[in-house]
Protein backbone atom coordinates (compact mmCIF):
# COMPACT_ATOMS: atom_id res chain seq x y z
CA UNK A 1 0.00 0.00 0.00
CA UNK A 2 0.78 3.56 -0.78
CA UNK A 3 -0.18 6.81 1.42
CA UNK A 4 -1.86 9.53 -0.45
CA UNK A 5 -1.72 13.40 0.88
CA UNK A 6 -3.83 15.46 -0.82
CA UNK A 7 -4.28 19.09 -0.70
CA UNK A 8 -7.25 20.32 -2.96
CA UNK A 9 -8.83 23.52 -3.66
CA UNK A 10 -12.35 24.05 -2.85
CA UNK A 11 -13.83 23.79 -6.44
CA UNK A 12 -11.79 20.39 -6.90
CA UNK A 13 -12.57 18.49 -3.85
CA UNK A 14 -15.93 17.40 -4.82
CA UNK A 15 -14.15 15.74 -7.53
CA UNK A 16 -11.06 14.27 -5.72
CA UNK A 17 -13.58 12.69 -3.44
CA UNK A 18 -15.42 11.08 -6.05
CA UNK A 19 -12.19 9.57 -7.87
CA UNK A 20 -11.43 7.95 -4.63
CA UNK A 21 -14.22 6.42 -3.23
CA UNK A 22 -15.39 4.89 -6.39
CA UNK A 23 -11.68 3.62 -7.00
CA UNK A 24 -12.06 -0.03 -4.98
CA UNK A 25 -8.49 0.11 -4.69
CA UNK A 26 -8.50 2.85 -2.40
CA UNK A 27 -8.83 2.99 1.22
CA UNK A 28 -9.21 4.95 4.58
CA UNK A 29 -10.44 8.26 3.08
CA UNK A 30 -10.14 11.02 5.49
CA UNK A 31 -11.40 14.87 4.23
CA UNK A 32 -10.33 17.53 6.43
CA UNK A 33 -12.01 20.47 5.29
CA UNK A 34 -10.12 23.87 5.49
CA UNK A 35 -7.01 22.07 6.60
CA UNK A 36 -4.15 23.33 4.48
CA UNK A 37 -3.54 27.11 4.80
CA UNK A 38 -0.39 26.86 2.26
CA UNK A 39 -1.68 26.20 -0.49
CA UNK A 40 -5.35 27.06 0.94
CA UNK A 41 -7.37 24.12 0.22
CA UNK A 42 -9.12 20.48 2.05
CA UNK A 43 -6.81 17.98 3.27
CA UNK A 44 -7.79 14.55 1.68
CA UNK A 45 -5.94 11.26 3.12
CA UNK A 46 -6.32 8.30 1.97
CA UNK A 47 -4.27 4.55 1.00
CA UNK A 48 -3.82 2.90 -2.40
CA UNK A 49 -2.98 -0.41 -3.07
CA UNK A 50 0.33 -0.62 -5.19
CA UNK A 51 -0.75 -1.72 -7.97
CA UNK A 52 -3.41 1.22 -8.61
CA UNK A 53 -0.84 3.73 -7.46
CA UNK A 54 -0.31 5.34 -10.84
CA UNK A 55 -3.74 5.26 -12.10
CA UNK A 56 -5.09 6.64 -8.88
CA UNK A 57 -2.65 9.39 -9.34
CA UNK A 58 -3.33 9.96 -13.10
CA UNK A 59 -6.75 10.58 -12.01
CA UNK A 60 -6.19 13.01 -9.85
CA UNK A 61 -3.48 14.99 -11.75
CA UNK A 62 -6.20 15.39 -14.42
CA UNK A 63 -7.95 16.95 -12.24
CA UNK A 64 -5.07 19.77 -12.21
CA UNK A 65 -4.37 19.06 -8.58
CA UNK A 66 -0.58 19.51 -9.23
CA UNK A 67 -0.96 22.38 -9.95
CA UNK A 68 -3.84 24.08 -7.97
CA UNK A 69 -2.76 21.65 -4.71
CA UNK A 70 -0.36 19.19 -4.03
CA UNK A 71 -0.34 15.48 -3.72
CA UNK A 72 2.43 13.53 -1.70
CA UNK A 73 3.58 10.07 -1.77
CA UNK A 74 4.89 7.86 0.57
CA UNK A 75 5.10 4.07 0.77
CA UNK A 76 3.42 2.41 3.82
CA UNK A 77 5.31 -0.40 5.13
CA UNK A 78 2.62 -2.42 7.55
CA UNK A 79 -0.90 -1.96 7.05
CA UNK A 80 -3.08 -4.08 9.53
CA UNK A 81 -6.89 -3.95 8.14
CA UNK A 82 -8.96 -6.15 6.49
CA UNK A 83 -10.00 -3.09 4.38
CA UNK A 84 -6.72 -2.87 3.34
CA UNK A 85 -6.52 -6.53 2.16
CA UNK A 86 -9.74 -5.71 0.44
CA UNK A 87 -8.28 -3.12 -1.49
CA UNK A 88 -5.00 -4.88 -2.22
CA UNK A 89 -7.33 -7.47 -3.69
CA UNK A 90 -9.29 -5.35 -5.79
CA UNK A 91 -5.83 -4.27 -7.70
CA UNK A 92 -5.34 -6.60 -10.26
CA UNK A 93 -1.36 -7.77 -10.44
CA UNK A 94 0.99 -8.47 -8.09
CA UNK A 95 2.43 -5.73 -5.84
CA UNK A 96 5.76 -6.73 -6.13
CA UNK A 97 5.38 -5.85 -9.80
CA UNK A 98 3.56 -2.98 -9.77
CA UNK A 99 4.96 0.31 -11.69
CA UNK A 100 4.28 4.02 -9.60
CA UNK A 101 5.27 5.68 -12.93
CA UNK A 102 5.37 9.42 -10.83
CA UNK A 103 8.07 7.63 -8.21
CA UNK A 104 9.89 6.44 -11.37
CA UNK A 105 10.13 9.81 -12.65
CA UNK A 106 11.23 11.75 -9.24
CA UNK A 107 14.01 9.39 -8.37
CA UNK A 108 15.47 9.36 -11.96
CA UNK A 109 14.80 13.30 -12.13
CA UNK A 110 16.61 13.43 -8.72
CA UNK A 111 19.68 11.64 -10.00
CA UNK A 112 20.17 12.77 -13.43
CA UNK A 113 21.81 15.88 -12.17
CA UNK A 114 25.12 16.62 -12.82
CA UNK A 115 26.46 17.54 -8.96
CA UNK A 116 29.96 17.62 -6.92
CA UNK A 117 28.83 14.38 -5.62
CA UNK A 118 28.33 12.24 -8.38
CA UNK A 119 31.83 14.01 -9.56
CA UNK A 120 33.11 12.93 -6.69
CA UNK A 121 31.78 8.93 -7.23
CA UNK A 122 32.25 8.73 -11.03
CA UNK A 123 35.77 9.74 -9.90
CA UNK A 124 36.57 7.44 -6.91
CA UNK A 125 34.77 4.34 -8.35
CA UNK A 126 37.24 5.20 -11.52
CA UNK A 127 40.47 5.24 -9.41
CA UNK A 128 39.15 2.19 -7.67
CA UNK A 129 38.84 0.87 -11.13
CA UNK A 130 42.05 1.67 -11.81
CA UNK A 131 44.22 0.29 -8.82
CA UNK A 132 42.51 -2.63 -9.64
CA UNK A 133 43.36 -3.09 -13.16
CA UNK A 134 47.11 -2.26 -12.55
CA UNK A 135 47.02 -4.71 -9.72
CA UNK A 136 44.68 -7.34 -11.26
CA UNK A 137 42.31 -7.53 -8.20
CA UNK A 138 39.15 -8.29 -8.93
CA UNK A 139 38.49 -6.86 -5.77
CA UNK A 140 38.93 -3.73 -6.18
CA UNK A 141 37.18 -4.21 -9.91
CA UNK A 142 34.32 -5.06 -7.14
CA UNK A 143 34.96 -2.63 -4.93
CA UNK A 144 34.48 0.48 -8.02
CA UNK A 145 31.59 -1.20 -9.17
CA UNK A 146 29.76 -0.92 -5.77
CA UNK A 147 30.69 2.85 -5.69
CA UNK A 148 29.58 3.88 -9.35
CA UNK A 149 26.81 5.93 -9.71
CA UNK A 150 26.64 6.61 -13.39
CA UNK A 151 23.48 4.45 -13.75
CA UNK A 152 21.75 7.40 -12.41
CA UNK A 153 21.86 9.56 -15.68
CA UNK A 154 21.59 6.37 -17.89
CA UNK A 155 17.84 5.77 -16.37
CA UNK A 156 16.94 8.98 -16.38
CA UNK A 157 17.60 9.44 -20.21
CA UNK A 158 15.46 5.89 -20.70
CA UNK A 159 12.79 7.80 -18.91
CA UNK A 160 12.94 10.48 -20.59
CA UNK A 161 13.28 9.09 -24.24
CA UNK A 162 9.93 7.38 -22.84
CA UNK A 163 7.91 10.50 -21.49
CA UNK A 164 9.60 12.88 -23.61
CA UNK A 165 10.74 15.07 -21.43
CA UNK A 166 13.80 16.91 -23.43
CA UNK A 167 14.84 19.18 -20.12
CA UNK A 168 15.85 15.65 -18.33
CA UNK A 169 17.16 14.21 -21.19
CA UNK A 170 20.00 17.08 -21.58
CA UNK A 171 20.28 16.85 -17.93
CA UNK A 172 21.13 13.27 -17.86
CA UNK A 173 23.03 13.54 -20.88
CA UNK A 174 25.32 15.98 -19.80
CA UNK A 175 25.68 14.56 -16.09
CA UNK A 176 27.20 11.52 -18.82
CA UNK A 177 29.44 13.95 -20.95
CA UNK A 178 31.00 15.24 -18.03
CA UNK A 179 31.58 12.74 -15.73
CA UNK A 180 33.32 9.94 -17.65
CA UNK A 181 35.73 12.41 -19.60
CA UNK A 182 36.11 13.98 -15.99
CA UNK A 183 36.72 10.82 -14.31
CA UNK A 184 39.10 9.29 -17.23
CA UNK A 185 41.19 12.54 -17.46
CA UNK A 186 41.73 11.88 -13.46
CA UNK A 187 42.54 8.26 -13.90
CA UNK A 188 45.03 9.00 -16.05
CA UNK A 189 46.78 11.44 -14.66
CA UNK A 190 47.18 9.90 -11.50
CA UNK A 191 47.88 6.55 -12.94
CA UNK A 192 50.97 8.76 -14.78
CA UNK A 193 51.99 10.10 -10.88
CA UNK A 194 51.74 6.33 -10.05
CA UNK A 195 53.90 5.53 -12.61
CA UNK A 196 56.40 8.73 -12.14
CA UNK A 197 56.62 7.92 -7.68
CA UNK A 198 57.45 4.09 -8.55
CA UNK A 199 53.77 1.99 -7.42
CA UNK A 200 52.92 1.26 -10.40
CA UNK A 201 53.96 -1.68 -12.57
CA UNK A 202 56.23 -0.77 -15.45
CA UNK A 203 53.90 -2.46 -17.61
CA UNK A 204 50.13 -3.80 -18.19
CA UNK A 205 49.81 -6.56 -20.32
CA UNK A 206 47.61 -9.57 -20.96
CA UNK A 207 49.92 -11.41 -19.01
CA UNK A 208 50.42 -9.28 -16.28
CA UNK A 209 46.50 -9.00 -15.51
CA UNK A 210 44.45 -12.23 -16.75
CA UNK A 211 41.55 -11.59 -14.36
CA UNK A 212 40.77 -7.87 -15.96
CA UNK A 213 42.09 -9.04 -19.21
CA UNK A 214 38.43 -8.96 -20.70
CA UNK A 215 37.72 -5.36 -20.19
CA UNK A 216 39.39 -3.79 -23.16
CA UNK A 217 38.42 -6.58 -25.04
CA UNK A 218 34.66 -6.32 -26.10
CA UNK A 219 32.92 -9.24 -27.51
CA UNK A 220 29.64 -11.10 -28.22
CA UNK A 221 29.28 -11.27 -24.50
CA UNK A 222 29.67 -7.42 -23.83
CA UNK A 223 26.92 -7.19 -25.68
CA UNK A 224 24.64 -10.02 -23.90
CA UNK A 225 26.02 -8.25 -20.46
CA UNK A 226 25.03 -4.89 -21.08
CA UNK A 227 21.57 -5.51 -22.57
CA UNK A 228 20.69 -7.64 -19.38
CA UNK A 229 22.24 -5.10 -17.00
CA UNK A 230 19.71 -2.48 -18.80
CA UNK A 231 17.13 -4.86 -18.51
CA UNK A 232 17.66 -5.75 -15.10
CA UNK A 233 18.15 -2.20 -13.91
CA UNK A 234 15.24 -0.85 -15.08
CA UNK A 235 13.10 -3.57 -13.53
CA UNK A 236 15.38 -2.59 -10.24
CA UNK A 237 14.06 0.61 -10.51
CA UNK A 238 10.62 0.60 -11.55
CA UNK A 239 9.41 -2.59 -9.21
CA UNK A 240 9.89 -3.35 -4.93
CA UNK A 241 12.07 -6.14 -6.24
CA UNK A 242 15.13 -3.68 -6.13
CA UNK A 243 18.61 -4.00 -4.47
CA UNK A 244 22.01 -2.70 -3.79
CA UNK A 245 23.18 -5.66 -6.06
CA UNK A 246 21.63 -4.18 -9.10
CA UNK A 247 24.10 -1.25 -9.22
CA UNK A 248 26.94 -3.84 -9.36
CA UNK A 249 25.18 -5.35 -12.23
CA UNK A 250 25.37 -2.29 -13.89
CA UNK A 251 28.55 -1.08 -12.93
CA UNK A 252 30.19 -3.58 -14.12
CA UNK A 253 29.55 -2.78 -17.66
CA UNK A 254 30.85 0.73 -17.34
CA UNK A 255 33.02 1.92 -14.50
CA UNK A 256 36.14 -0.34 -15.18
CA UNK A 257 35.79 0.25 -18.92
CA UNK A 258 36.38 4.15 -18.33
CA UNK A 259 39.22 3.15 -15.99
CA UNK A 260 40.76 0.89 -18.25
CA UNK A 261 40.63 3.71 -21.21
CA UNK A 262 42.59 5.99 -18.60
CA UNK A 263 45.27 3.51 -17.93
CA UNK A 264 46.03 2.49 -21.33
CA UNK A 265 46.30 6.07 -22.18
CA UNK A 266 48.80 6.88 -19.07
CA UNK A 267 50.83 3.60 -20.41
CA UNK A 268 50.69 5.16 -24.21
CA UNK A 269 48.98 1.31 -24.91
CA UNK A 270 46.63 2.79 -27.50
CA UNK A 271 45.65 -0.67 -28.74
CA UNK A 272 44.03 -1.56 -25.33
CA UNK A 273 42.95 2.03 -25.47
CA UNK A 274 40.79 1.63 -28.19
CA UNK A 275 39.23 -1.67 -27.13
CA UNK A 276 38.06 -0.21 -23.38
CA UNK A 277 36.83 2.86 -25.09
CA UNK A 278 34.81 0.51 -27.63
CA UNK A 279 34.02 -1.42 -24.24
CA UNK A 280 32.78 1.65 -22.54
CA UNK A 281 30.64 2.67 -25.93
CA UNK A 282 28.88 -0.77 -26.23
CA UNK A 283 27.78 -1.31 -23.08
CA UNK A 284 26.22 2.56 -22.25
CA UNK A 285 24.53 1.82 -25.88
CA UNK A 286 23.20 -1.75 -24.85
CA UNK A 287 22.57 -0.30 -21.53
CA UNK A 288 20.77 2.57 -22.89
CA UNK A 289 18.48 0.88 -25.65
CA UNK A 290 17.75 -2.41 -23.47
CA UNK A 291 16.06 0.35 -20.38
CA UNK A 292 13.96 1.96 -23.27
CA UNK A 293 12.61 -1.06 -24.64
CA UNK A 294 12.00 -2.46 -21.21
CA UNK A 295 10.18 0.81 -20.02
CA UNK A 296 8.19 0.74 -23.32
CA UNK A 297 6.73 -2.65 -22.56
CA UNK A 298 6.11 -1.74 -18.76
CA UNK A 299 4.48 1.42 -20.07
CA UNK A 300 2.24 -0.67 -22.58
CA UNK A 301 1.25 -2.62 -19.62
CA UNK A 302 0.37 0.25 -17.83
CA UNK A 303 -1.77 2.08 -20.51
CA UNK A 304 -4.00 -1.29 -20.77
CA UNK A 305 -4.42 -0.59 -17.32
CA UNK A 306 -5.38 2.45 -17.40
CA UNK A 307 -8.11 2.47 -20.00
CA UNK A 308 -9.83 -0.87 -18.40
CA UNK A 309 -10.00 1.90 -15.36
CA UNK A 310 -11.19 4.62 -17.43
CA UNK A 311 -13.49 2.34 -18.76
CA UNK A 312 -15.54 1.24 -15.16
CA UNK A 313 -14.93 5.08 -14.25
CA UNK A 314 -18.42 7.52 -14.33
CA UNK A 315 -16.36 10.48 -14.96
CA UNK A 316 -14.65 11.41 -18.14
CA UNK A 317 -10.89 12.47 -17.27
CA UNK A 318 -8.90 13.99 -19.51
CA UNK A 319 -5.84 10.83 -21.37
CA UNK A 320 -3.15 10.95 -19.75
CA UNK A 321 -0.02 12.28 -21.24
CA UNK A 322 2.41 9.30 -20.32
CA UNK A 323 -0.29 7.08 -22.63
CA UNK A 324 -0.42 9.58 -25.27
CA UNK A 325 2.84 10.79 -25.44
CA UNK A 326 3.07 14.18 -24.93
CA UNK A 327 5.27 14.27 -21.83
CA UNK A 328 6.19 17.29 -19.78
CA UNK A 329 8.95 19.42 -21.22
Amino acid sequence: MVHLRIVAPAGAIRQTLDVLMQAQSVVNVIHLEDASKKPRGDVVLCDVAREDASVVLADLRALGLAQSGSIAVEEIDTAISDSARAAEAAAAGSVADAVIWEEVEARTSESAELSFSFLAFMVLATLIASAGIMTDSQILIIGAMVVGPEFGPLAGFCVAVIDRRLDLARRSLFALAVGFPFAIVLTTLLTLILRWLGPAPDQVTANSRPATYFIAHPNTFSVVVATLAGVAGMLSLTTAKSGALIGVLISVTTIPAAANVGVAAAYGDWHDFGGALAQLGINLTCVVLSGIATLALLRVFYARRRRRHLERASWQAPPDPRVHGRGRR
